[in-house]
């Protein structure tokens, strides 16, 4: 069995606690609002702003081993550069006041999971990062372009406030081909256990974030009898 196959078997358990989730399965029922949906974005904005530093602090990090990843860090960088840029513009379709986020601060398990990236990083094996890009790529492909329609039809929002899912939906096809490829290149078994243990933290740590959102309200549905 290749090494990204046996990632996802081995986190498959994890990968399900995170779908899971109530505001995820919700959304895909078509029970969002809009404060959900810019709490999200809020969120979003606050751990994607660090993808491109925790990028570079894992090239810099890298053994000398390693150095044969640099390009795809450097190809991984490129593309991701901008990307919060993108969630404050989808939050500025909203209607919602995007500076304000920019300066705002991030919820409790957003700050927990950015820290525990860097401190992977920094601490642990640098090569556990992987397991954030799993996690964060995987999920934007099963869930993001399923998600941006749920949304965007009952709240009646524009195209320009669904830039980062539906851009991450498409691209994060193409990433995750990429990554299943540099994935089958890492033979170390230390490595390998690395990333299988970081992913397995992420799943958790992201699940936190969206369980930190605000559920939408949902009419009940049964009527009262009548007396």
């Amino acid at each position: 069995m290749s090494f990204h196959a046996r990632l996802l078997e081995e986190t498959a358990s994890a990968r399900q606690g995170l779908l899971g989730t109530p505001i995820i399965q919700g959304a895909l029922r078509g029970e969002v609002s809009l404060p959900s949906y810019i709490a999200f974005l809020r969120e979003a904005f606050h751990h994607v702003r660090h993808t491109v530093p925790l990028l570079q602090a894992m090239k810099a990090a890298l053994p000398a081993r390693h150095a044969w990843l640099e390009s795809a860090l450097d190809e991984y960088i490129e593309e991701e550069a901008g990307h919060d840029e993108w969630i404050l513009d989808d939050i500025a379709a909203c209607g919602a006041d995007a500076e304000a986020v920019r300066r705002g601060s991030p919820g409790h398990a957003t700050e927990v999971m950015v820290a525990y990236a860097y401190d992977t990083i920094a601490r642990g094996n640098p090569l556990g990062f992987f397991g954030m890009v799993h996690v964060l790529e995987g999920t934007s492909v099963s869930l993001a372009l399923l998600a941006a329609d749920a949304i965007q039809k009952p709240l009646h929002l524009p195209d320009s406030a669904f830039s980062y899912l539906r851009s991450h939906g498409t691209l994060d096809q193409e990433h995750t081909a990429h990554f299943a490829l540099l994935m089958d290149q890492i033979d170390d078994p230390e490595d390998q256990a690395a990333i299988v243990h970081a992913a397995r933290a992420f799943f958790r740590l992201y699940g936190d974030v969206f369980r930190g959102l605000p559920l939408p309200q949902v009419a009940a549905q049964a009527e009262a009898v009548p007396a």
